[in-house]
């Protein structure tokens, strides 16, 4: 059964924040808030861990998993970024947007995709995200909470915990989350002089990064 941790959206509390990351700490999966719809996360690490997320969201190893970074100097220890990629990703960040990105070899192999090297990053805005990840010290993995069989992503933590109580370890509820997903930008084309590519249009405005 799953932890419930009811937080506030603006201000959250760092103790029961502090309890989700121990429990991030020794093999958990939780369900967190961002600032597009309610995701799947746990510690980048742990390939238990790993292996348990993508198994509760019935997605195998093609599935592009996505880091969940603090910031942007985070976010170069695990890609390899040009200068246009890092200006455009400063535009866009924190925000509703992840990047794909060729991974360095700070991240393993096995959360990686298989075939292109490359992993999805992203900097959410969410405030109890941001300091969830503070208190981690570290990336998250993670992916969009969608449901087996569905499309739509769930943002409602009492439709989750009524779904998943006995799958998560635990639920970080900070109310509900919009419905849309991220903005997906494929960056590597840019390597060669190329154009970013939408791979998925969401929340993330595209206007913003004059695209």
């Amino acid at each position: 059964m799953a932890q419930y941790f009811e937080i506030h959206p603006v201000n959250p509390q760092p103790r029961l924040l502090q309890q989700a990351v121990e429990i991030l700490q020794h093999g958990g999966v939780l369900a967190v808030p961002t600032d597009s719809s309610y995701a799947l996360v746990c510690h980048l690490d742990d390939k238990h861990s790993v292996d348990r997320l993508r198994r509760i969201r019935q997605i195998n190893d093609k599935h592009h998993l996505t880091l969940l970074c603090r910031d942007l100097s985070e976010l170069a220890n695990y890609a390899r970024v040009d200068n246009r990629q890092y200006r455009l990703m400063k535009l866009a960040t924190p925000g509703p947007y992840t990047f794909i990105l060729d991974a360095t070899k700070e991240v393993p192999r096995r959360v990686s995709h298989p075939a292109r090297k490359t992993i999805g990053l992203r900097m959410p805005e969410h405030k109890g995200l941001q300091q969830l990840l503070e208190l981690h010290g570290a990336p998250l993995l993670g992916t969009t909470l969608i449901a087996p069989g569905e499309t739509d992503p769930l943002n409602d933590p009492e439709d989750i915990s009524e779904r998943f109580d006995k799958l998560l370890d635990g639920i970080v509820d900070a109310g509900a989350c919009p419905m849309q997903p991220t903005t997906v930008l494929d960056l590597t084309p840019m390597y060669a002089g190329g154009d970013a590519l939408v791979v998925r249009q969401g929340q993330g405005s595209l206007q913003a990064l004059g695209l």
